[in-house]
């Protein structure tokens, strides 16, 4: 059987002081985020989804709802395992996170995260999803730097920081998963050392 994940990047955030908010709470969606929501919905629309999940913070949840909205049937089951990267640059300056090309990585030690504990949760919660759901299509909205460390893994690529800073081979042309974006892994395996196919979509 088949199993199918596909990972939708949040909308658009209303973010007025230009932080990097990481897990604070309380980050909405912007107008533009909404609309952003609502394309990646009406790109999944068509597809027979067994579940919809996502990360626990707001702007996950209400990209999930408008995803919702075209499966009435199913309700929205939360992951943590799904959540923002656990960074200690939560509240620093968006500035001072591009200054270092997002790498909120290197230099930093437990109980912060790691590129490895990025994927290996997304593993976790795929193989606990699969389990109640064999070989169907599940969605899962969650953030940027899952969906790019879930790509890097599934095409054999190092994970590191730097593998975050050329996406293009792998689809992703717009240099970062763009809010809204729809990738979707097929062909996903119990295995940890199966790779599954991926393709990247951004809906509008």
């Amino acid at each position: 059987m088949k199993s199918v994940l596909s990972l939708v990047r949040h909308g658009h955030v209303l973010n007025p002081k230009d932080v990097f908010y990481g897990r604070l709470p309380g980050f909405r969606l912007s107008e533009k985020g909404r609309k952003q929501a609502r394309f990646a919905a009406a790109a999944l629309q068509h597809r027979e989804l067994a579940a919809i999940f996502s990360s626990p913070l707001l702007r996950a949840r209400q990209t999930a709802r408008e995803i919702l909205r075209y499966h009435p049937g199913l309700k929205l089951k939360i992951s943590t395992c799904l959540n923002e990267i656990y960074t200690p640059f939560e509240g620093f300056p968006a500035a001072a996170v591009d200054k270092r090309r997002g790498d909120v990585y290197t230099g930093t030690a437990p109980p912060f995260e790691q590129p490895a504990d990025v994927v290996q949760r997304v593993q976790k919660f795929a193989a606990r999803a699969f389990k109640s759901f064999p070989g169907r299509h599940i969605a899962a909205v969650t953030h940027g730097d899952i969906i790019v460390f879930m790509v890097l893994w599934a095409r054999g690529q190092p994970l590191t920081a730097a593998g975050k800073q050329n996406l293009t081979p792998f689809g992703i042309t717009d240099g970062y998963p763009a809010p809204g974006s729809v990738t979707t892994f097929s062909c996903l395996s119990a295995s940890p050392h199966a790779r599954p196919k991926v393709s990247y979509f951004k809906p509008y």
